[in-house]
């Protein structure tokens, strides 16, 4: 009998919804428990204990990461009109990530896993392209409005003196809309801190894009807070490390990133990063082979899948219906957060698990055993789509024989 690994403090563990929830539980009995004595702070972030907390849960939580600098989050149920009602929810709560993202001060970041016998659909792409996104303000806290009829719009700012200061934003001769948006110095340094001290860490190259050409004081302002910082306090560390920081607009980077091999780190602001990272996680394979971990600039790790929680497949198992759902995502979720508590505790036990848990499950499909999203995409001439279960378990057989 194997000796399982002891862990010295925890993880803090955030439950999800759906088929990922149950791929979650699925993940920590068959790859983890059997080798690993997990400790773990459990909250249950499921919508409906969100609700049955009124969302408390999620803010201590993420205090709970503060405290232990590493969690672990299964992806979770954003609700809308149509959830409220399916769950007879008390409000439509705003999302779990969100929440954690503005109290952590984070900066998510993004990467694909690669793996042999799937390509890129960019040819010239032989590393991997992490996205760094901006997980505050934007028009994710914006303020809309629908203007019916002739109207001026103005924006109007008034100070802690009661001095005011107006400027119009435009003379409406009939139906239009508007939309204000915020971001604060605070946050943007964090999330410019939290970039730099990542490619440190990961000696790639660093790139920040936006397009201050036209939005000459709002992106204007995330150019130089990155520039000051950067001439300041990581000119000399860059340089050291060997690797580039540099600025360019986001047409031009996006130029620069389809004809490039890959292996930078493109730090881009809320909404540009949403889309991009999901248009590199398309063109690399799938968000279901996408890593994400909220970094903040005190040192905080949240690990988590960058996909949903799977409506589709979690309504056909209700009906006992078989599901081939991809788990590799939330595998290398659990993995990334077993690595850093390992790094942090000096526990090299624990971070061999982890490497190996990553390498027996990537063995897995390249040895033509995969789940159907994979099999659809991977160019193996030899391949086999199975259940979830069967997937994991053959990863298990996998990790067996490496350890």
């Amino acid at each position: 009998m194997r000796e399982k690994i002891k862990m010295a403090n925890p993880i803090v563990e955030l439950d999800g919804d759906e088929m990922t929830r149950i791929i979650w539980q699925m993940i920590k009995d068959m790859l983890i428990h059997p080798f690993v004595e997990l400790n773990t702070e459990y909250y249950d972030l499921g919508l409906k204990n969100r609700d049955l907390t009124d969302d408390q849960v999620t803010v201590d939580a993420a205090y709970a990461i503060k405290k232990h600098k590493v969690g672990v989050k299964c992806a979770t149920i954003t609700p809308n009109a149509q959830r409220v009602e399916e769950y007879n929810l008390k409000k439509m709560w705003k999302s779990p990530n969100g929440t954690i993202r503005a109290i952590l001060d984070g900066t998510v970041f993004r990467t694909p896993i690669l793996v042999n016998g799937i390509k890129p659909l960019v040819k010239n792409w032989t590393k991997p392209i992490t996205i760094a996104r901006h997980a505050y303000g934007d028009v994710y806290k914006d303020v809309e409005y629908r203007v019916e009829k002739v109207a001026k719009a103005e924006l109007v700012v008034t100070y802690d003196d009661n001095s005011i200061e107006r400027q119009i934003i435009h003379q409406f001769d009939g139906p239009g809309i508007l939309i204000g948006m915020h971001n604060i110095d605070k946050s943007i340094k964090s999330f410019a801190k939290a970039c730099f001290n990542y490619a440190l860490s990961q000696k790639q190259d660093l790139w920040f894009a936006t397009k201050d050409t036209i939005s000459k004081v709002y992106d204007h302002t995330f150019k130089d807070i990155f520039n000051d910082m950067y001439e300041s306090e990581y000119k000399d560390k860059f340089k050291e490390a060997g690797i580039e920081y540099f600025y360019t607009l986001i047409d031009d980077a996006v130029a620069r990133v389809i004809r490039s091999e890959g292996g930078m780190i493109w730090a881009l602001k809320n909404y540009d990063g949403d889309v991009m990272s999901d248009m590199v996680a398309t063109a690399f394979g799938s968000l279901a082979m996408m890593t994400s971990v909220l970094v903040s600039p005190d040192g905080d790790f949240e690990y988590e899948a960058a996909h949903g929680t799977v409506t589709r497949h979690y309504y056909k198992y209700l009906q006992g219906e078989e599901t081939s759902t991809n788990p590799i995502a939330t595998i290398f979720a659990w993995t990334g957060a077993l690595k850093k508590r390992g790094e942090l505790d000096n526990n090299k036990h624990l971070m061999k698990f982890a490497e190996k848990l990553e390498e027996a499950s990537l063995k897995t499909i390249e040895n033509g055993i995969m789940t159907k999203d994979l099999a659809a995409i991977s160019e193996l001439p030899d391949k086999k789509a199975v259940n979830t279960k069967e997937f994991l378990n053959e990863i298990k057989t996998n990790l067996e024989k490496l350890l």
